[in-house]
């Protein structure tokens, strides 16, 4: 029982990286260098833009935090309400779907407003991953949408496995579960780059998709 919760903890960081390392690259590679996942780095791209006599788009940056406070607050108060702890990944999924069927029927490319609404709805979804993260911290080996405090613990890790000639069993364990985290978000965004680039942001949808089966393995591994 407990190997199968492990890898049902593998299983949904791995894939929870894979979309946050993917969705923030398609959004950065296909929507004016937007951070959807880790939305406080658009205030680095607002900052650079605005001396650099960015126009109102450089404003746009700033609207991901409302947008994404807005998706937290609904992810916390739908965990409240469900009895069901995935709900919010399932929403993130549905969202994620609907963003890469609708940038395929509206004119993404020849309409600033559409592509930012978007882009908003996107934010609006991994808002909700980033809300399963906190309210849920077991379910994953750590943050899925922002790597510095992995890269920190896989740091301090490996520091350790050093001095003792890699025979700290459960600091290999830990080790082990900061590669899962960070290799997952490092392949989500190279994939990212190169779908985003091809298919705009159309390619998310490939997210939604690896969501709903992140949710129905949750689901199953709830019964």
């Amino acid at each position: 029982m407990e190997t199968q919760s492990q890898n049902h903890t593998h299983i949904t960081t791995l894939v929870l990286t894979l979309v946050g390392g993917y969705c923030d690259t398609v959004t950065f590679v296909a929507a004016d260098k937007i951070f959807s996942a880790h939305v406080t780095g658009n205030f680095i791209v607002f900052a650079y833009q605005l001396i650099n006599g960015g126009d109102i788009t450089a404003w746009i940056k700033l609207a991901t935090f409302p947008v994404f406070v807005a998706a937290v607050m609904l992810g916390g108060w739908l965990t409240s309400r469900s009895h069901k702890k995935n709900t919010v990944l399932f929403v993130e999924a549905l969202l994620l779907v609907l963003a890469g069927a609708l940038a395929i029927i509206l004119p993404v490319e020849e309409s600033k407003t559409v592509m930012y609404s978007l882009v908003m709805l996107i934010v609006f979804a991994l808002g909700m991953q980033n809300a399963f993260g906190k309210l849920f911290t077991k379910e994953t080996h750590g943050p899925t949408t922002m790597m510095t405090g992995n890269v920190t613990q896989a740091s301090l890790d490996l520091c350790v496995l050093i001095a003792n000639k890699f025979k700290n069993p459960t600091t290999n364990v830990s080790f082990a579960k900061q590669l899962i985290t960070l290799s997952g978000f490092f392949i989500g965004c190279l994939a990212g780059a190169y779908l985003g680039k091809e298919l705009g942001l159309s390619s998310v949808a490939f997210a939604g998709i690896a969501m709903l089966i992140c949710y129905f393995l949750s689901s199953q591994s709830d019964q």
